[in-house]
């Protein structure tokens, strides 16, 4: 198995901090609004994994579910962004 460079070992660790606080920030918005933009911002970085994966693994596999899986996460951004602004009826 290769060994990850500095570099690379510090993009995991800034892509593990930035998962942590986006779950921190998840569970302890304030509103619902936080909540969103928290979930958006974890979908962000999971793409982000996923490509670097992809890198790592020298791998398209994984470009292509990170594709599909940024797509779906923009779609439910969206869709949960409208229910808060339009209210739950």
């Amino acid at each position: 198995m290769m060994e990850l460079n500095l570099i690379e070992q510090l993009a995991a660790i800034f892509m593990a901090l930035a998962l942590l606080l986006g779950m921190i920030r998840l569970l302890a918005g304030p509103d619902a609004a936080d909540r969103v933009i928290s979930a958006d911002t974890l979908s962000v970085t999971i793409t982000a994994g996923l490509v670097a994966l992809a890198a790592y693994f020298g791998s398209a596999l994984y470009l292509e579910v990170a594709l599909v899986f940024a797509a779906l996460s923009f779609i439910g951004t969206v869709a949960i962004a409208l229910v808060i602004r339009r209210g739950v009826q």
